[in-house]
């Protein structure tokens, strides 16, 4: 299918997030041909994939895809959801559309809906382990067997080419909800459905509009973009915010260890001569980005494994003689606690403490050292082989902050005003990423099987 110029619009740079109803109709009225959305993100950790959860709630999930139907239907577009419920697993797939079922069944129409999925078996994973296939991403450490074995769930990140197909297979399919997905991915797919044939345009849109308006000032959340031959067009739908060169290319910086360069599934998106033009106080066009073609086709593995539990603790320090000497404090503290459980001693067991006023947030790469806030707010965490055990050391950790003497105290009451009753809070599993390695496959199409359904009423 070949057009001379297309529409996309994106409603919130997450599902979920809520969408401000009126901009997003703006939108719809403005001719959009497609309504794509981003659900998911490795931003908040591994625990969505290690515990598979979803990263909004049931709710927030179905008050945004109520708003969007309406809209598509309205107008007889496509709806194109990646990574849904977060991790994307093919569990989220199935909730995603079930509640996509239910809208549809309280309207009184149907639907068609394609599933695109993206889990991994264990088994070719540890396969391609043992053919030296696997290859670490980013600063992640080389994979090992057990990083394999031990994890909950393992994604694979699809690149346009499934979503792609489905598009060819079923032209009038309403909506495709994809597994785990490179973000700019479905919009990559739309626009090769409609003959935008050079990849350094689609891919570079694709990056700026998965995250909404945020590209625009002030950020927003719902924006259009005019696709064509050789450039795009970027509009924010709320009367409040634009679009300018500087908002725009700023943006593109955005999750990028490289401002020139962006890699993904099957390429590189070089964005060294890439232009910024205004066309009037609210829209730019962009253009002159190169996309290039690895020479093996490359996916990113995702997998999440539990790594313990973990117990918190919270409260503040007010008394300036102690905040004067937080830091001797606290290293003091530590040690006393290595001393009564020796899994903290070992390495079996953690116990850290976040102290925000002071280095909460830079800890040991905090450059004003020497200064000296009014009071100081400690977050307190134990990591432990067992939620029991966790809950032990947190507890003796807070009694520690609460009650053990300091040079020149003055009080003789506890040092700690805590604002929670109980003070320690199990949080339960912890996860960590057990692979986030790159993995080359025979072809694009291979770890991503799809199914058709209708749903509604």
């Amino acid at each position: 299918m070949s057009r001379g110029e297309i529409r996309i619009l994106t409603p919130v740079g997450m599902l979920g997030y809520g969408i401000p109803e009126d901009d997003f109709m703006r939108g719809i009225d403005a001719g959009a041909d497609a309504v794509i959305v981003d659900a998911g993100s490795t931003d908040p950790g591994p625990y969505q994939l290690g515990l598979a959860k979803m990263i909004v709630s049931p709710s927030a999930l179905e008050r945004d895809l109520r708003t969007i139907l309406k809209g598509c239907r309205a107008r007889g577009i496509p709806l194109l959801i990646g990574s849904a419920g977060g991790p994307g697993i093919g569990r989220h797939v199935d909730e995603t559309i079930a509640v996509i079922g239910r809208i549809a069944r309280d309207g009184g129409y149907r639907l068609k809906v394609a599933a695109i999925y993206s889990d991994v078996e264990r088994e070719l994973v540890r396969e391609r382990f043992e053919r030296g296939q696997l290859d670490p991403c980013a600063s992640a450490p080389p994979a090992t067997l057990a990083d394999i074995e031990t994890s909950e769930h393992i994604v694979a990140q699809m690149g346009a080419e499934p979503i792609l197909a489905v598009l060819r297979a079923h032209p009038d399919v309403d909506v495709v909800v994809a597994g785990r997905a490179y973000d700019p991915a479905p919009y990559a797919a739309f626009c090769q459905f409609h003959g935008i044939e050079d990849p350094g345009i689609y891919w570079h849109m694709g990056k700026i509009m998965e995250c909404g308006a945020n590209c625009a000032e002030p950020k927003g959340k719902v924006i259009l973009a005019t696709v064509r031959a050789d450039s795009f067009d970027l509009e924010p739908m709320s009367s409040n915010e634009r679009c300018t060169p500087l908002s725009v290319a700023a943006h593109t910086l955005y999750e990028k260890t490289r401002p020139d360069l962006l890699s993904g599934p099957g390429g590189v998106l070089d964005l060294g001569g890439a232009r910024y033009l205004p066309l009037d106080e609210r829209r730019v066009r962009v253009s002159g980005s190169v996309f290039r073609p690895t020479p093996a086709y490359l996916v990113k593995l995702e997998g999440a494994a539990i790594a313990g539990h973990r117990t918190i603790f919270v409260g503040g320090i007010r008394d300036p003689i102690l905040v004067g000497q937080i830091d001797g404090f606290l290293a003091t503290l530590k040690k006393r606690l290595h001393g009564v459980f020796p899994e903290l001693a070992s390495g079996q067991a953690q116990i850290h403490f976040h102290v925000y006023g002071k280095n909460g947030v830079m800890g040991a790469l905090e450059p004003c050292k020497d200064f000296v806030p009014l009071e100081v707010g400690i977050l307190g965490e134990a990591t432990a082989a067992t939620q029991e055990l966790a809950n032990a050391i947190c507890s003796h950790a807070r009694i520690g902050v609460l009650h053990m003497p300091y040079p020149g105290q003055m009080a003789t009451a506890g040092n700690f005003a805590i604002p929670l009753n109980p003070p320690e809070n199990p949080i339960g599993p912890v996860c960590r990423f057990s692979l986030y390695h790159l993995m080359p496959v025979e072809t694009p199409l291979a770890l991503f099987p799809s199914r058709i359904e209708e749903v509604g009423a």
